[in-house]
C-alpha cells in the first residue's frame, strides 16, 4: 500500500521542456499509484503570464499520453495545478510566491512541507536560495527540501560558489542533486548483484576482475541542445557527472546498511581514492573526439548554433585507476559519445582467465580457447545482465564456446518499472539521498575532471576524428589495446 507525500511543490522553471516532457508525468504516475493523492499542490512559476487554468491544461497535455485509470483522473490530478508569474531576481515577487504557497498549504492539508524545484539555468540558483531564506518562504512546521537539476557548475571553482550559496539557506540533508541516471532500474540493480549475492561480490576486487567498461552510448547528435552543449561537451555533460555516479557505485565498499547516508559515506571514500592525474597522465590516459559528417548529417562544427572553430569534444573515452586495497590494478574504461552506432548504456566486468588454460591446443599456444567470463549490465534501453561463461562446444572432440547466461526484464516488469523522474521525485519527497549526488562527491568529480579539461583549453585536438554510425575515435580502441585489452562491446568484431 502507497504511502501517502504531503507537500506543497514549488516548482521553478514550470513551463520549461524538462517539466513538460518528464516532471508532470513523473507527478501523474505518482499519483496514479497514490504516492500523490489529495495532500498536494504545485505552485508553478515562470517569468511567462499563465492563469491557473491556462496552466493546468499545459499539465494535462503534457500527461496526455499516459493512459488514465479511471475516468477523469487527468482532469482531477490537474487541479492540485496552480501558476504564478514570477522574476526571480525580483525581491518582492517573493513575497507573492510566499502568501499563495500558505494559501495552498491551508488548501491541501500539506502540514507545512516545502519542497523547492529548480528546472532553469544555474545561474539562478544562489539567488532563488537566498530569496527563499529573506523573503520567509521556509516553512517552520514541515520539512523544506530544495531539489536542483545539473549542470552543478562547469568546473570545481564555480561548483564550490554555487554550493556555497545553496549552503545559506538549505543544510546538506536538505539538498537533492538530480542525476537521472541514477534513477535508472539497472543502475540502482548495481548494488542488489554486489551486496546481495555472495557468488558476486566474493569476487569483486582485483584478484578477480581484469577490467570494467562502462559505455554510455548516443545515436542522436546534439539536435537543439547545440547552444548549450557547445558551451558543455561530452566530459561536462556525461563523465563529471553520470559516469562518475555509475564508476562510484561499482567501485564502493558494502556498506553499513542500506541507508542514503551509509550509501553515501561509501561512495565518497570510492571518489577519494580515485587517482587524479597530472597533465601528462591525463593526456595518455583520455581520449577525445568530434564527429565527422554523415550521410545525412554535417558535421558537428556545421550544425545549427555551435562554432565553425569549436574544439568541443563529442566523445570521450578513459582509463580510471582508484589507488586502494580492492582495486589497485584494475583499470576502468569508460567512454560516452554522439552520433555513435546505437543508444545505450551498459557496464562490461570482465573477470581474469584462469592462470593455466588446461583446454587450450600446445600447437597452438597463441591462441587460447577459454574467453574471459564477462558479467555485462544492461542499462538500456534493455534492462537486464548477462554472464558469459564457457562451455563444451556440443559434438565430437573438445572444444570450449562461451555461452551466456541472460536474465532480461519483460514488458510487464518494464511497465512496473518506475521511470528516473518518478522515482527521484519520490525518493525526494520521502527525503531519501540514497539516489542523489551529495556535495562531496560532485567535488571529487569536479577535481578529478578539471585536470582534463584545462588540458584541453589549451591543446589542439585534430577535430573531426571519427564517423558517424561507429564507436568513437580510433584511439578509443587503442586506448585498451596499449593495455592488451579490447572493448567488450566493438563493432569490428
Amino acid at each position: 500500500m502507497a504511502t501517502e507525500n504531503k507537500a506543497v511543490i514549488t516548482l521553478f522553471g514550470a513551463t520549461g521542456d524538462l517539466a513538460k516532457r518528464k516532471l508532470y508525468t513523473a507527478l501523474f504516475k505518482l499519483y496514479q499509484k497514490g504516492y500523490l493523492a489529495d495532500h498536494f499542490a504545485l505552485l508553478g512559476t515562470s517569468r511567462h503570464d499563465y492563469s491557473d487554468e491556462e496552466f493546468q491544461e499545459l499539465v494535462r497535455n503534457s500527461i496526455k499520453d499516459v493512459e488514465e485509470s479511471r475516468d477523469g483522473e487527468a482532469a482531477d490530478f490537474s487541479k492540485h495545478f496552480f501558476y504564478k508569474a514570477h522574476d526571480v531576481t525580483k525581491p518582492e515577487h517573493y513575497t507573492i510566491l510566499k502568501e499563495r504557497i500558505e494559501e495552498l498549504d491551508k488548501q491541501f492539508g500539506t502540514e507545512g512541507n516545502r519542497l523547492f524545484y529548480m528546472s532553469m539555468a544555474p545561474q539562478f540558483f544562489g539567488t532563488i536560495a537566498m530569496n527563499l531564506k529573506k523573503q520567509g518562504l521556509l516553512s517552520d512546521d514541515g520539512f523544506n527540501r530544495l531539489v536542483i537539476e545539473k549542470p552543478f557548475g562547469r568546473d570545481f571553482d564555480s561548483a564550490k560558489k554555487l554550493n556555497d550559496a545553496l549552503s545559506q539557506t538549505f543544510d546538506e540533508n536538505q539538498i537533492f542533486r538530480i542525476d537521472h541516471y541514477l534513477g535508472k532500474e539497472m543502475v540502482q540493480n548495481i548494488q542488489a548483484l554486489r551486496f546481495g549475492n555472495t557468488i558476486i561480490e566474493s569476487l569483486w576486487n582485483n584478484r578477480y576482475i581484469d577490467n570494467i567498461q562502462v559505455t554510455l552510448s548516443e545515436k542522436l547528435g546534439v539536435e537543439e541542445r547545440a547552444g548549450y552543449y557547445d558551451h558543455s561537451g561530452a566530459l561536462r555533460d556525461m563523465v563529471q557527472n553520470h559516469i562518475m555516479q555509475v564508476v562510484a557505485q561499482l567501485a564502493m565498499e558494502q556498506p553499513v546498511a542500506f541507508t542514503d547516508s551509509d550509501v553515501r559515506v561509501e561512495k565518497i571514500k570510492a571518489l577519494r581514492s580515485l587517482r587524479l592525474y597530472t597533465p601528462s597522465e591525463a593526456a595518455s590516459n583520455f581520449v577525445r573526439g568530434q564527429y565527422d559528417a554523415g550521410a545525412d548529417n554535417p558535421d558537428y562544427r556545421h550544425e545549427d548554433g555551435v562554432d565553425p572553430q569549436s574544439n568541443t569534444e563529442t566523445f570521450v573515452a578513459a582509463k580510471l585507476m582508484f589507488d586502494n586495497y580492492r582495486w589497485s590494478g584494475v583499470p576502468f574504461y569508460v567512454r560516452t559519445g554522439k552520433k555513435l552506432a546505437d543508444k545505450f548504456t551498459r557496464i562490461d566486468v570482465v573477470f581474469r582467465k584462469p592462470l593455466i588454460d588446461i583446454f587450450a591446443n600446445p600447437r597452438m599456444a597463441s591462441e587460447q580457447s577459454l574467453k574471459s567470463n564477462v558479467l555485462t549490465i544492461y542499462v538500456e534501453p534493455q534492462s537486464g545482465f548477462a554472464l558469459r561463461v564457457n562451455a563444451k562446444t556440443a559434438g565430437q572432440g573438445f572444444q570450449t564456446e562461451p555461452v551466456d547466461l541472460e536474465y532480461m526484464q519483460n514488458d510487464s516488469s518494464k511497465k512496473e518499472a518506475p521511470e528516473p523522474y518518478e522515482r527521484l521525485f519520490h525518493d525526494a519527497l520521502e527525503g531519501n539521498h540514497t539516489n542523489f549526488a551529495s556535495w562531496s562527491e560532485i567535488a571529487y568529480a569536479w577535481k578529478f575532471v578539471d585536470v582534463v579539461r584545462k588540458l584541453w583549453d589549451i591543446e589542439e585536438p585534430q577535430f573531426p576524428n571519427y564517423t558517424p554510425g561507429t564507436m568513437g575515435p580510433a584511439a578509443s580502441d587503442e586506448l585498451l589495446a596499449r593495455d592488451g585489452r579490447a572493448w567488450v562491446y566493438n563493432l569490428n568484431r
